[in-house]
């Protein structure tokens, strides 16, 4: 794609919730912060390429994964480093995991939770369901491992999706069957459990932490493989839905907000011109404290702030462009996530 322009393309100053957004664009070796102008206020230069998620931690610390070329590499997000590094860019804590992938979470108990894949005995081949006929790696079916380190990397909880009913969740019929079934996202839940995605099964649930039982799910194809649900403070679940179904043309994303006890989406955004919000991969939206939505439009490196109304008051493409080693085609400024900080908040505590 050619960018006839980036930087910020709009800024209603009266409706946009001001603050500095996290640019961390996939697989660089830096991750910025940028003001609402599109100017870098602070910059972490890393010791590997980023992985896939970069965020703040309350205090300034910065929370990522970096590649590791070690263990399963089965699609583009995979990490295995994942480091926390203070405000000047020093490594103050790490954990290295083999097979890491995608998300990386800051526990409220100051535990680290992440997601690892873990290959499946070949007996259990045949009781995955679903999927691309003879797209196994080699063989072989990798299932997810969720698991909790304390800071001194002791395993201190850990969920296996190996354990769950192979016939309740089969793959997708457009999906690859090397994974079952390609987790992208574990974030707490208001009451203390675990709120995962599976992409290729177009399913969200959550698990119990002390029964390891799954005590909710929801399946939707029209979803298109999901990314980033979290749950909002009044308990409901933010979701990216990718849009990613052959039925539906031309392809579109969409941001919903899902009440998890009737399944309804009562809050949703996309672009009344459909085609102009898409992004087939990656991606993923955070409630602002104003009310607003701030969505990362991720194959683009685009990062805009819609209203309750749908309209939108900011909108940036990400300027920050570096070779990804052939994963997305030469330069790019894809970004997994992004996300937005009051100069007040926790996380900055007014250091900008």
């Amino acid at each position: 794609m050619r960018y006839y322009q980036t930087g910020v393309l709009h800024h209603d100053r009266a409706r946009a919730f001001p603050g500095y957004t996290l640019a961390a664009a996939f697989r660089h070796r830096a991750v910025r912060l940028v003001d609402m102008d599109g100017r870098e206020a602070h910059r972490w230069d890393l010791p590997g390429a980023l992985g896939s998620k970069a965020y703040v931690l309350p205090g300034g610390n910065l929370l990522c994964s970096l590649k590791l070329e070690d263990g399963p590499q089965l699609n583009n997000a995979v990490g295995g480093w994942m480091v926390e590094l203070d405000w000047s860019g020093k490594i103050v804590w790490e954990h290295r995991q083999p097979g890491q992938h995608h998300d990386v979470r800051r526990m409220p108990n100051g535990n680290t939770m992440f997601i690892m894949w873990d290959a499946l005995p070949q007996q259990h081949n045949v009781r995955v369901r679903g999927g691309v006929p003879g797209t196994e790696k080699d063989g072989v079916i990798y299932a997810d491992i969720f698991r909790e380190v304390t800071p001194s990397g002791e395993i201190a909880w850990e969920w296996r999706f190996a354990d769950a009913d192979y016939d309740k969740y089969p793959l997708a019929h457009d999906c690859q069957r090397e994974e079952w079934a390609h987790a992208n996202s574990c974030a707490p839940t208001l009451d203390g459990n675990v709120l995962v995605s599976f992409r290729h099964l177009d399913t969200i649930m959550i698990v119990d932490r002390a029964t390891k039982k799954i005590l909710w799910d929801m399946r939707d194809a029209t979803w298109g493989h999901q990314h980033n649900p979290e749950m909002l403070p009044g308990g409901n679940i933010l979701l990216f839905a990718n849009g990613m179904n052959n039925l539906r043309q031309p392809l579109f994303s969409r941001v919903l907000e899902i009440n998890p006890a009737t399944k309804e989406t009562v809050w949703s955004f996309q672009d009344p011109q459909k085609w102009t919000f898409f992004t087939p991969v990656m991606g993923g939206a955070q409630r602002l404290d104003n009310g607003n939505t701030l969505i990362c439009e991720a194959i683009n490196g685009r990062y805009f702030e819609v209203t309750r109304e749908g309209e939108i008051v900011w909108d940036f493409i990400n300027p920050f462009f570096e070779e990804t080693q052939g994963v997305l085609g030469g330069k790019s400024n894809a970004s997994f996530r992004c996300y937005r900080y009051a100069k007040d908040s926790p996380e900055l505590q007014g250091r900008l």
